[in-house]
């Protein structure tokens, strides 16, 4: 049992390393390619990638039929939807900001789980956490408030990615199960880049594109291959062997990755703001999910 909860939290680890560096990659490739484009870019090459080594493995997808409808709505909402969200936010807010607001997923996934599932209900751990960890997501986000309006919009952006992440893993957990390895994500990726390719013709003409920047090029192929192949691996890996909350919980690690390296590479500051709301949503996640026991809470309240 103990390998086993090693092994998880290994994976756990290895998903937000994948995934930490994202948003600085992003903030990089923004800069020359429009948003759609950079996730339409970024999942075609991490289609490509998983549908070679199915090939490899001589493993066929499923043929046309209701699993096609589950694959679709995973594609708008764990890549599509957030992938292209995070791109527009980042135009307005930093990196390390991104970050740490998508450590505020697991809350949204506690609520969402409670009404949408018999088996994950709200408890006074959950409640407690979710309302720490709320108050620390408006610590994030009103300095926007007062600011301007373009930074407004791009917390906003990246809270409703959050929120998508938070439906992708209950909704995988709940009707996606039973595929062998590698066959979900590869179809997931897929169908994102199907969905992706006209969004990002009609409403970005990428040809119009004059210059793209190596860093921009080579934080494609980042995200592509990092970020979206290896990544997705991992947590349907992760998503088949725990539960939503329990992958969720990633977002424990990315916020902590994005915000080292946006300050490391970007020279970035999260402010007073954003390291005591990190700290909240942090705080108020590990309450949630109980690695905070309840007699330490109660003490303290």
């Amino acid at each position: 049992m103990k390998n086993e909860q090693l092994k998880n939290f290994l994976l756990l680890l290895s998903l937000g390393l994948c995934w930490g560096p994202s948003f600085l990659f992003i903030k990089v490739a923004i800069e020359h390619i429009p948003p759609i484009t950079l996730t339409f870019l970024r999942i075609t090459i991490g289609a490509i990638i998983l549908y070679t080594i199915l090939e490899i493995r001589h493993t066929k997808l499923p043929k046309f039929g209701k699993c096609w409808k589950h694959f679709t709505i995973m594609a708008f909402f764990s890549s599509a939807i957030p992938f292209s969200l995070f791109g527009f936010g980042e135009k307005y807010v930093d990196s390390s900001l991104a970050a740490v607001i998508n450590g505020s997923t697991p809350l949204f996934t506690i609520i969402i789980a409670h009404l949408a599932t018999e088996n994950d209900r709200l408890n006074t751990n959950k409640i407690i956490g979710s309302i720490i960890g709320f108050f620390g997501l408006i610590l994030l986000i009103f300095p926007s408030l007062t600011n301007s309006n373009s930074s407004f919009l791009g917390v906003l952006c990246v809270t409703t990615a959050s929120i998508c992440y938070s439906i992708a893993f209950i909704y995988s957990k709940k009707y996606i199960q039973g595929f062998k390895p590698l066959v979900v994500p590869t179809a997931q990726l897929i169908m994102s880049a199907i969905i992706l390719l006209p969004t990002s013709l009609i409403l970005e003409n990428p040809f119009e594109i004059n210059y793209v920047s190596l860093p921009s090029i080579l934080c494609v192929f980042a995200l592509g291959i990092l970020g979206s192949a290896i990544a997705f691996i991992i947590y349907y890996k992760l998503l088949n062997d725990t539960s939503a909350s329990y992958t969720s919980m990633v977002n424990y690690i990315t916020p902590i990755f994005g915000a080292i390296l946006g300050y490391m590479v970007l020279d970035e500051n999260l402010g007073w703001n954003g390291v005591i709301g990190a700290i909240f949503i942090i705080f108020g996640v590990m309450i949630s999910n109980n690695i905070i026991k309840k007699k330490y809470i109660t003490k303290w309240i």
